[in-house]
């Protein structure tokens, strides 16, 4: 007769820890990431040199034919729904001290009239500032 005790067998490995910290890092990305909405359409930036653009909560997209384009709106659709966006932003932030500004995704090969035309609309929506975002040479 064999009183020998008998062989011990490994525990299983406890994987719900690793599972926690997968997911706690999930949420922690999903919160920490920058959420942009798409761009209406492709634009090839031009060339500058000087600061980065900074933040801005809103931008502005005018395409190599002049039209601007916002979110999923183009053309004068497009300047209707950024004045909402503006607004809609303005009832959450006080605009009447600090008007917010505005980026301008302006392509290179956009022509200068249709740019030049566009500034006037976007004082009238109440901005501040629009800065023209440039590609460093």
């Amino acid at each position: 007769m064999d009183f020998s005790p008998p062989p011990r067998r490994r525990p299983a490995e406890n994987l719900l820890p690793m599972i926690n910290v997968v997911f706690l890092l999930l949420i922690f990305f999903l919160i920490a990431a920058k959420l942009a909405p798409p761009e209406p359409f492709a634009v090839s930036l031009p060339e500058a040199e000087g600061l980065a653009a900074p933040d801005a909560a809103l931008t502005l997209h005018l395409d190599a034919d002049g039209q601007p384009g916002f979110a999923a709106e183009l053309g004068d659709a497009a300047l209707v729904a950024l004045a909402k966006a503006r607004d809609a932003l303005c009832a959450s932030a006080d605009c009447a001290a600090s008007p917010p500004a505005l980026l301008l995704r302006a392509d290179a090969d956009a022509p200068a009239a249709s740019l030049a035309a566009l500034m006037p609309q976007i004082a009238a929506a109440g901005f501040g500032a629009v800065t023209l975002v440039t590609r460093q040479p």
